[in-house]
């Protein structure tokens, strides 16, 4: 019993630390996000970049 409570516990610790890297890795997920966290005119190499944030197919997303 005492091991499943330690590995449950050490699960959701695992999953609080981690989950706020992975969330920074990637596209947002929309300009509104991108917008708040200060990231305007991302450009298409850009690891940020992603097509639906690309209204105007012209290889920026989230124009300011």
């Amino acid at each position: 019993m005492f091991r499943t409570v330690l590995s449950a516990v050490a699960i959701v610790i695992a999953s609080v630390c981690l989950a706020p890297a992975a969330a920074a890795e990637g596209p947002y997920a929309n300009c509104t996000q991108a917008k708040a966290d200060g990231a305007y005119d991302i450009p298409q190499d850009d690891p940020n970049y992603w097509p639906g944030g690309d209204r105007d197919g012209d290889g920026i997303a989230c124009e300011s």
